[in-house]
């Protein structure tokens, strides 16, 4: 979205008129209207600066796969994940596959989030809308700050590939006990959306700022930096994100 275009005739004959009638005392208005942009702009900056003061670098990350029908062998949705997060200089600590199951699944994230060596998890799998998608379900009760952001921009994103069917998608993703939890459709396509378009934007923000609220003794972060089909354990998603899209 562009911003609108200014017409530099009009404001240069405006300019040139205002400039016979007041003189000088324009261009000291101007030269002073200057300073304050300059000001401005460098009050900006370095709040630009600040606002990225903690970020992380290096992402340790936990790779789950939810499913009861795959293997770790077969299971092309997690290998996407391990490779685009080793792609971009991170480091995959776990991999792990679980059954679509709730105290299975809620177990498993709540494990891998009470490690000292894991800043993130991302789960593949159960976000959809059967009986056994239940990732959301087992997740979502852990979390002690959500992103609602996350499900909404991974579903506005998935639109322009999909459609409608996006709204069987229940992406989600929240903070526990400082460590950043996203949890993504099943399918390959809908990995690479998420994991390429979201998450590795924004995961070294969010993981430092989240770690640092964790080491706060009112648990608070300190800083507000909000203004960043059928997924079925076996592959297949209600966003449309199916193994074949």
């Amino acid at each position: 979205m562009s911003d609108d275009a200014h017409d530099e005739g009009h404001r240069d004959e405006g300019h040139h008129d205002d400039h016979d009638s007041h003189g000088h005392e324009d261009h000291e208005h101007d030269h002073d209207g200057q300073d304050d942009h300059d000001h401005d702009r460098h009050h900006d900056h370095h709040g630009h600066d600040h606002h990225h003061a903690h970020d992380a670098e290096t992402i340790a990350v936990a790779v789950v796969t939810v499913s009861s029908s795959r293997s770790l062998e077969e299971d092309a949705s997690g290998d996407r994940l391990v490779e685009t997060f080793e792609d971009a200089g991170h480091e995959v600590v776990v991999r792990e596959l679980v059954d679509d199951e709730f105290d299975g699944v809620q177990g498993a994230v709540d494990q891998l989030a009470r490690r000292e060596d894991t800043d993130a998890i991302v789960t593949t799998g159960g976000t959809g809308v059967t009986p056994d998608d239940v990732t959301p379900e087992a997740v979502d009760p852990l979390f002690q700050k959500e992103l609602p952001g996350f499900g909404e921009l991974f579903r506005r994103l998935s639109a322009e590939e999909v459609g409608t069917r996006t709204i069987g998608s229940r992406a989600t993703a929240g903070v526990i006990d400082g460590t950043i939890v996203c949890c993504l459709p099943g399918s390959e396509n809908a990995v690479r959306l998420g994991v390429e378009e979201i998450v590795l934007p924004e995961i070294g923000h969010l993981a430092g700022l989240a770690d640092r609220g964790s080491e706060s003794s009112d648990g608070s972060d300190g800083d507000d930096d909000s203004d960043g089909g059928d997924d079925d354990s076996d592959g297949s998603d209600g966003d449309g994100h199916g193994d074949d899209h």
